[in-house]
């Protein structure tokens, strides 16, 4: 018997949120024109350690940090990476997953968001020299990874809502321990990470759930709903 794919939103749910306000239009595309039904929970930061993330067929750390519960976020990021659950996280999601990447598997355990921590050593998400927050532009992928396989194409044109981003200086010890960087901006810049090790691991600075008019979903979004479902047919784990 198939069962629904269910899905974890994890973010701190609000209406001020423009990208959260814009999931329920995007669920009800993904099943209207693609055929993709998900079954989708909201779990809130501070509700992420009496929830089993595990038994979710996908994660998706969604924006608006900062979160209420930082160690909330990180935890669901670190869940569905060591279970090889579907996972996608934009914006906020993309800089939790570089956070707990660098922690848990980097061994910089003490590796901090300037947000939170601005006066901390180890920053590995810092102020972007210029804000993103409503700005528009390019990103190339590379050719044959998950992302361009996601998009079609090797270039796109994409929206952002965000002041923060990577710190250049902890890029080289991230891709040292597996992670890689596939997407980036005109000027070099990294905008979208991936785990090739994982079944479906991709975070990025961008909103792809900001594309568009809402009745139709970004490329992204839909590829990882597919993998959910898919997860979602296997086996019993």
């Amino acid at each position: 018997m198939t069962r629904t794919a269910r899905v974890a939103l994890t973010g701190d749910r609000s209406p001020l949120v423009r990208s959260h306000t814009r999931i329920p239009r995007l669920l009800e595309a993904l099943r209207l024109r693609d055929g993709l039904t998900l079954d989708a929970y909201w779990v809130a930061t501070d509700d992420v350690p009496a929830t089993r993330i595990e038994d979710f067929d996908g994660v998706w750390v969604l924006p608006g940090s900062p979160y209420r519960s930082e160690a909330g976020a990180l935890s669901a990021l670190q869940t569905a990476r060591e279970h090889n659950i579907p996972l996608l996280g934009t914006c906020g999601g993309f800089q939790h997953a570089l956070l707990e990447y660098a922690q848990n598997v980097c061994g910089v355990s003490s590796a901090s968001h300037a947000e939170t921590a601005p006066s901390a050593e180890h920053q590995i998400v810092v102020p972007l020299t210029c804000s993103l927050v409503g700005h528009e532009g390019a990103v190339h992928v590379k050719p044959g990874s998950l992302a361009e396989r996601a998009l079609g194409a090797e270039r796109s044109i994409e929206r952002y809502h965000c002041a923060y981003g990577l710190n250049p200086s902890y890029a080289d010890t991230l891709t040292a321990h597996g992670l890689h960087f596939t997407g980036h901006d005109d000027e070099g810049a990294i905008r979208i990470a991936e785990l090739p090790t994982h079944p479906f691991y991709l975070v990025t600075l961008f909103q792809p759930e900001l594309a568009g008019d809402g009745d139709t979903c970004h490329p992204i979004v839909r590829a990882f709903a597919e993998a959910t479902v898919a997860n979602a047919a296997r086996p019993l784990r």
